[in-house]
């Protein structure tokens, strides 16, 4: 089975393929912590490996060097991913080829101007904003019939091009503007709400509204990338060189004017990506608990609810947690429970983050045509959890919220039957199945 050391800087959407990838297929992949872009791409030991000093790049467990993020994607990648048959293969490298010879230039000049990370030129933007229709227009064409681009199942085909469009949702694709790309809508977030690429890139959110374009941003970023470049200068001139004859001298300047400043201006870019302010933990500020929720969650998955749900009140800290009720508010549109159980999923999936300070069992009640969903949550904090992550805003405003009392004989009764999933609805309905999210 494949294997190395990937090196990239957080939140690399290239460097997402690879892992991703490496996720469905179990391809064990290290990403170099101590790695620093500015720096360790542009050592004598990196260059060594990889002459462009470019990123992601890859090492193999045998020495073997890759470079290209659609490259080291395709090794990391099973049979499945990389096509069963000459034709799935084919089809794939084409969709490889389409995302970034048709997506990625007009998404960086879209999205990079608003970032501050480029310039930003009207006519540019306006020109890449119809490249984009033109692309997402026969992406969603293609996608009219079909849950993949390839085949009946995921490949590198919709990794790569869903990750090559991950700025674009992000950013830029406000509801409004993606309206017109239903079937892009449903495919990209079948594909980023997959467990794999979850535990990837985390619970992603669609933007809702796209960000507009503030000069001060590239001037702060050019300010950053003037400073640090007049360091190196100064660097290089307190270090003493022997002096060279004139004719060595000129060919040294020939070489650099024949450094394109496309190359720069590439650097550029992706040390400002590199520098975007990463993501922290919501919970961080909040007060150390003697409540550990992980140890109970391990109790929960291999003991008898008859003794982790005593064991739930013999350790749960009222001070620094809290106990909730959610009530599905649109129950009159579900129609059969395996639908009701996806919704579930979906929401579980998009709050993948939040896990780490979070339990939920989540019940469907009833039948096909006649079925409800509620659950029993508990989390870190006394108000809801979800204000305090755009993360996770996705789907909590289409339940109901109701905080209870965890010293009341009815709060007991409820975290009784939703953590052994038994008894009925408020109507009566009996318990179908549920689903934990721990």
């Amino acid at each position: 089975m494949a294997s190395g050391i990937l090196y990239t800087y957080p939140e690399n959407f290239r460097a997402y393929k690879a892992l991703i990838a490496a996720q469905f297929s179990g391809t064990q992949i290290k990403v170099a912590q101590d790695f620093v872009f500015g720096e360790t791409n542009k050592s004598e030991a990196f260059l060594k490996k990889f002459p462009l000093g470019k990123v992601p790049a890859f090492e193999t467990c045998d020495g073997t060097y890759i470079t290209e993020s659609n490259a080291i994607a395709y090794y990391v990648a099973n049979e499945q991913l990389r096509g069963k048959t000459d034709i799935e293969r084919s089809l794939v490298i084409q969709w490889l080829g389409f995302a970034d010879s048709e997506i990625l230039p007009a998404s960086c000049a879209w999205v990079f101007p608003l970032l501050g990370i480029m310039p930003y030129h009207k006519q540019t933007v306006e020109h890449a904003k119809e490249d984009i229709n033109k692309a997402l227009t026969a992406l969603n064409s293609h996608l009219l019939t079909r849950t993949y681009l390839v085949g009946e199942r995921l490949t590198l085909a919709d990794i790569c091009v869903a990750m090559t469009l991950l700025h674009l949702y992000q950013y830029i694709l406000e509801p409004e503007l993606r309206k017109p790309y239903q079937n892009v809508n449903r495919w990209f977030q079948t594909v980023i709400y997959q467990p794999e690429s979850i535990a990837v890139i985390g619970a992603f959110k669609l933007a809702d509204k796209t960000i507009e374009y503030d000069p001060k941003k590239f001037a702060e970023t050019q300010g950053k990338s003037s400073k640090k470049e007049k360091k190196e200068k100064e660097s290089k001139k307190e270090a003493k060189e022997p002096k060279e004859p004139k004719e060595s001298k000129k060919e040294s300047k020939v070489v650099a004017d024949k450094t394109p400043a496309a190359e720069d201006e590439a650097d550029a870019t992706e040390e400002a990506l590199a520098a975007e302010p990463k993501k922290t933990n919501p919970f961080a500020s909040m007060p150390k608990s003697s409540f550990d929720l992980d140890d109970f969650k391990r109790f929960y998955s291999n003991e008898d609810e008859s003794k982790s749900i005593p064991y739930f009140w013999q350790k749960f800290d009222s001070e620094n947690y809290s106990i909730w009720l959610s009530e599905y508010k649109y129950n009159n549109e579900l129609t059969k429970v395996f639908m009701s159980c996806n919704l579930i999923s979906g929401m579980y999936q998009r709050l993948d983050s939040l896990r780490k300070g979070a339990f939920a069992s989540a019940c469907i009640f009833g039948k096909d045509n006649d079925n409800t969903i509620s659950g029993i949550w508990v989390w870190r904090g006394q108000d809801l959890v979800f204000t305090l992550s755009p993360d996770w805003q996705v789907d909590y405003e289409s339940y109901n919220w109701t905080k209870l009392d965890p010293s009341k004989e009815e709060t007991k009764e409820l975290v009784k039957q939703y953590f052994s999933w038994t008894g009925t609805d408020k109507e009566g309905r009996k318990f179908n199945q549920g689903k934990v999210f721990k």
